[in-house]
């Protein structure tokens, strides 16, 4: 069984309801939403690249921009 996606993101964010978006037409498996906004470990990595999407399991990440295929690959690793 694949590990978990996270996908760390912030509020208010346009760039991060894109990537929501792009991860339902992806058909992403279930995921799961950091909010790094009140971390100040989160902020300072991922602060200026959100959103991100991480594979938890092999510690892969994409940076925003990403595309349907690339989430894709990443789901199946």
């Amino acid at each position: 069984m694949n590990a978990p996606l996270i996908l760390y993101q912030r509020d208010d964010c346009h760039l991060c309801d894109q990537a929501l978006d792009l991860l339902a037409q992806a058909r992403c498996p279930a995921f799961e939403s950091v909010f790094i906004d009140d971390d100040a470990t989160l902020e300072a990595r991922y602060g200026l690249r959100v959103p991100v999407l991480r594979d938890d399991g092999t510690g892969a990440e994409l940076d925003w921009p990403f595309d349907v295929e690339a989430v894709m690959a990443l789901a199946r690793r």
